[in-house]
């Protein structure tokens, strides 16, 4: 069960996670320095069943309910719900990355044009979005136990064509934008 670190270099956070395989698909859980935690749930397809975003006066609980996502924002004691056709959340966790990235079942050199709910700071502010998702690339990297695969995945708005490329071993971000791996305790799941 890999644990570790990631940094968020622009805003100096922290944020401590584990993730591991269930019996029906894979979890993580994180938390930042600034209070942010995060909740992911998927299926045996990576499919996000159940996510929870969770800040000292805001939360937001929800899932994929078929072809959309539904979430329920709320804080105090005021709730609301919310839905948009998309494949899935898009948060600033690395955790993300890697749902999505395993949802879609790429092969080297193939993309896939997806909607997903973004959801931004401990505002916890939504906004579906369009992006661009490809898989560029496998390298084999060895270890002293076994080749780790390494994939380089590249992610477009395109609308903007603007874009970033990151890398995910098993269901550990390795690197992205933003993002840093400063500690891991255990290896990936592959």
């Amino acid at each position: 069960m890999p644990r570790g670190t990631y940094l968020h270099v622009g805003e100096g956070l922290e944020e401590r996670f584990q993730c591991a395989p269930g019996a029906g698909g894979w979890r993580y859980v994180g938390e930042r320095s600034d209070g942010l935690r995060t909740d992911l749930v998927v299926d045996s397809r990576w499919r996000q069943i159940r996510v929870e975003f969770l800040t000292a006066d805001r939360w937001i609980r929800g899932g994929l309910t078929g072809p959309e996502i539904a979430w329920v924002r709320g804080g105090g004691a005021e709730a609301s719900e919310h839905g948009a056709r998309a494949l899935g959340f898009l948060g600033e966790s690395p955790a993300f990355l890697v749902a999505v990235s395993r949802s879609l079942g790429l092969a080297v050199g193939e993309h896939a044009d997806i909607s997903l709910v973004q959801v931004t700071g401990t505002a916890l502010s939504t906004l579906t979005v369009g992006r661009r998702w490809r898989l560029a690339e496998m390298t084999a990297y060895e270890t002293e136990t076994e080749p780790l695969p390494v994939a380089r995945y590249e992610v477009a708005d395109p609308a903007t064509a603007e874009g970033y490329a990151f890398h995910l071993a098993g269901d550990v971000v390795l690197d992205a934008p933003g993002i840093e791996l400063t500690d891991l305790e255990s290896p990936p799941n592959l």
